[in-house]
């Protein structure tokens, strides 16, 4: 076939960056066997691509599809990099044991909640801004016998209600999409108790000129949900000013980006699965080539040092008492 039929070259360069270490012309050859696949699909989804019209989306950037998606390449009950291992040997920091409760901030659909609660026996509250992915998050918790032990709700990190206070507090990659960050970690300081740690991972600048640079005016604009990143040591000041004192702060971008790699180098055979499934499954893989597009972008500003990755362990100052002058 000729390299100018429609929509070839686009997939292909969409494609490209999944198979790192791969044979290339391997590649070509299995995209090429499932070329008359993908134009129906291309052609099934070019009259609606799914949900665009839908007057939601920009608040609600997570529908069914992209949820189902999101499972497919990251694992069940996860949205993103780093699975079960990765949380727990992470989560190391935080000397979780089975008489102490956790807030995990930007619970997602709930996959690291439970893992920390079958790993450690810690009760989990998880609070996740989209209601689509608590939604679903929450039924997981159920479906696995983690209702009581994994609770997912909705909640506004505008306007946060955490009703109860806990002996840790978890963020991962929750913190860059909130725009006035001292707010919500004012709340979740108010909520821990004293000496209680808060761990988070976060995509912060490397430095603050980059929001000048045009990879990264172009991922603002392409992330689904607009994202406030700021250099790693501005949020450490965040921290300290509202009460925290820095245990740790370390820079995890290569591991980051590896974690990335590994979960799109099985994008192939996700996609042999999806073609498989008739309709639905051709537009899961317009669903999935935007999602790449996402990870792609983010990946490349990792690797250029755009943007960093940071893991942060801060802990609750004991309130100053006439004892401990």
């Amino acid at each position: 076939g000729s390299v100018t039929e429609k929509g070839k070259i686009p997939f292909r360069t969409r494609l490209k960056v999944w198979w790192e270490g791969y044979d290339l012309n391997d590649v070509k050859r299995r995209l090429k066997e499932r070329e008359e696949a993908r134009a129906r699909a291309d052609a099934a989804a070019a009259p609606s691509p799914p949900r665009s019209a839908d007057p939601v989306l920009p608040v609600e950037p997570w529908d069914s599809r992209r949820i189902e998606i999101a499972q497919f390449i990251w694992g069940e009950g996860y949205c993103g990099p780093g699975g079960p291992e990765h949380v727990i040997a992470m989560s190391k920091l935080l000397s979780l044991s089975p008489e102490m409760s956790a807030m995990v901030i930007g619970a997602g659909l709930g996959g690291p909640s439970r893992v920390l609660a079958q790993e450690f026996g810690v009760w989990i509250t998880g609070f996740e801004e989209s209601a689509a992915l608590a939604q679903a998050g929450m039924e997981l918790s159920v479906r696995t016998g983690l209702a009581k032990k994994a609770e997912i709700r909705h909640y506004n990190p505008k306007a946060p209600e955490f009703d109860r206070n806990f002996d840790r507090a978890f963020a991962k990659e929750a913190l860059f999409t909130i725009e006035h960050k001292s707010h919500l970690l004012r709340h979740v300081h108010k909520k821990l108790k004293d000496e209680g740690l808060f761990l988070m991972t976060d995509y912060f600048l490397s430095r603050e000129s980059v929001v000048n640079h045009p990879d990264y005016l172009e991922w603002k604009t392409k992330e689904p949900e607009r994202p406030h990143p700021v250099p790693a040591g501005e949020m450490l000041e965040i921290l300290k000013a509202e009460g925290f004192s820095i245990r740790v702060n370390e820079d995890m971008t290569p591991q980051y980006v590896s974690m990335i790699s590994r979960a799109w180098a099985e994008a192939d055979r996700v996609i042999a699965e999806l073609m498989r499934q008739g309709e639905e499954g051709k537009q899961l893989v317009q669903v999935l080539l935007r999602e790449a597009e996402l990870w792609n972008l983010r990946s490349r500003l990792l690797k250029a040092n755009i943007l960093q990755v940071h893991r942060i362990l801060a802990a609750k100052k004991l309130p100053k008492t006439m004892s401990n002058w």
